[in-house]
C-alpha cells in the first residue's frame, strides 16, 4: 500500500460536512467534544481529544461489497490486511486501507448485526455485537481517545466504550461488557487464497478517501506514538503485532514467532481456560476455547491445506471455529475474547500481561 508522508505527528486533511468530505486526522487539539461529561470507569483526566470532534470520523453503515476478485480491489497489496467474519454462511473481509479513515463499520452478515471497530493507533481490530438492552443499534466514533486507543460511542444511549478494555466506560451503560463477535485479521494474498469466495468491503462508500495511501506515515513500525499510552512496557518492540487473549481482565499475548511457516498449533491453558492457538508465521494467528459445549477437551493438528485444523475424533474445522466435516459437523468451537494489536496497547491496557513461551 503506497503511504502518505507527513510530519511528525500532523495530519494535515480538512473537514467538510458533506458526504464527500476529508475528516481531519490532526491529533491533539483541545476537549472540546460534547460526549466527555459524567463519571468515568478510566481516569477522565487521560481521556483525549484525537482532533476530528465526535464523527468527524464517519462511520460506515451497510456498506457496499464486492467479490474477492473485482478488480476495483487494486488498491490492495498482497501485504495490506483485512480483518474476516464469518456467520451463517456468509464471509466477509474488512480492509484495513478502509478502516483506517473509517475506524468502525455496522454491518450484518449472515443475519447477525456487527460492528467492526478498529483503531489505528493500537492496531486493534475487534468485532462487537450491536444489541444493547434487546435493541439493535449502530456504533461511531467519538472522537476521543484513551490509552492512544478508540473510544466508541453507542448510538442507542450516547454512552462512550473502550475499545481494548471490552466495556462501557461513560454514560447510562456504563460497566456493561461488550459482545466480541471474532475476527481473523491476516493479510491479502492470504485471505484471497483461503476464502476466494469471500466478499470485500467496497470503495465506493460514500466519502472521499485515498483508500490507497496510509495515512500516518511510518507510524506502523517506529517506536514513536502519536498520543501517550501508560504504563509503557518494553520487553517487546511497541509496535510488534500480538495476539492477546483476555479473560477476567488479566492477558496472555503470543507471537508470530512461537509459530512456524506452516500452520501449527498451540494448546494452552489460561485463567482456568483450555485454549487452542493456530498461526502461520507472520501470517495469522487466531483462538479459540480447545473445550467442547458438551465439555470434552479436543487435540488439535494442522490440516493438509493450510487452513483447517483436526482433532482427535476425525473432525476438521475451518479457521472461524466452525466444524465443515466429521462427526461435529456444524458444531461451533466456543470464542475466546481475543485480538491482535500493537503490543504497546497491549501492556498499558494490562500491565501484568503474561507473554508466551513455550
Amino acid at each position: 500500500m503506497k503511504t502518505n508522508i507527513f510530519l511528525p505527528f500532523i495530519l494535515a486533511l480538512t473537514i467538510s460536512s458533506s458526504s464527500c468530505e476529508t475528516d481531519n486526522r490532526t491529533p491533539g487539539g483541545g476537549n472540546n467534544n460534547s460526549n466527555a461529561g459524567g463519571d468515568w470507569l478510566i481516569p477522565k483526566n487521560e481521556v483525549r481529544d484525537g482532533g476530528p470532534g465526535k464523527d468527524g470520523i464517519p462511520a460506515l453503515q451497510d456498506p457496499q461489497r464486492v467479490s474477492v476478485d473485482d478488480p476495483t480491489n487494486h488498491y490492495l497489496e498482497d501485504n495490506d490486511l483485512v480483518l474476516g467474519y464469518y456467520y451463517g454462511g456468509e464471509v466477509v473481509a474488512y480492509p484495513h486501507a478502509i478502516l483506517d479513515w473509517h475506524e468502525i463499520i455496522n454491518d450484518e452478515v449472515g443475519g447477525q448485526g456487527i460492528a467492526v471497530t478498529y483503531c489505528p493507533l493500537t492496531g486493534t481490530g475487534i468485532g462487537w455485537g450491536r444489541v444493547l438492552e434487546e435493541e439493535e443499534t449502530t456504533f461511531g466514533v467519538s472522537g476521543l481517545l484513551y490509552n492512544s486507543n478508540l473510544i466508541p460511542y453507542d448510538r442507542k444511549t450516547g454512552s462512550n466504550w473502550s475499545q481494548i478494555r471490552l466495556e462501557c466506560v461513560n454514560g447510562s451503560l456504563i460497566g456493561v461488557e461488550a459482545v466480541i463477535l471474532p475476527l481473523i485479521e491476516m493479510p491479502w494474498k492470504t485471505w484471497k487464497k483461503l476464502f476466494p469466495e469471500s466478499m470485500v468491503i467496497s470503495t465506493s462508500t460514500g466519502h472521499s478517501r485515498s483508500y490507497g495511501s496510509y495515512p500516518y506515515g511510518s507510524y506502523k513500525t517506529s517506536n514513536s506514538l502519536i498520543f501517550p499510552a501508560n504504563p509503557a512496557d518494553d520487553r517487546l518492540h511497541p509496535k510488534e503485532r500480538v495476539l492477546s487473549v483476555v479473560q477476567g481482565g488479566s492477558a496472555r499475548v503470543y507471537r508470530f514467532e512461537n509459530f512456524n511457516a506452516g500452520l501449527s498449533v498451540i494448546q494452552d491453558e489460561f485463567m482456568g481456560t483450555n485454549l487452542l492457538i493456530a498461526g502461520i508465521r507472520d501470517e495469522y494467528m487466531v483462538a479459540f476455547n480447545a473445550k467442547t459445549w458438551d465439555g470434552k477437551i479436543l487435540e488439535f493438528s494442522a490440516g493438509t491445506d493450510g487452513g483447517t485444523l483436526m482433532d482427535q475424533e476425525g473432525n476438521e474445522w475451518n479457521l472461524f471455529g466452525t466444524a465443515v466435516s466429521g462427526p461435529r459437523k456444524g458444531e461451533q468451537l466456543k470464542s475466546v475474547k481475543s485480538f491482535m494489536a500493537y503490543w504497546f496497547s497491549i501492556g498499558a491496557f494490562y500491565p501484568e500481561a503474561e507473554i508466551y513461551t513455550e
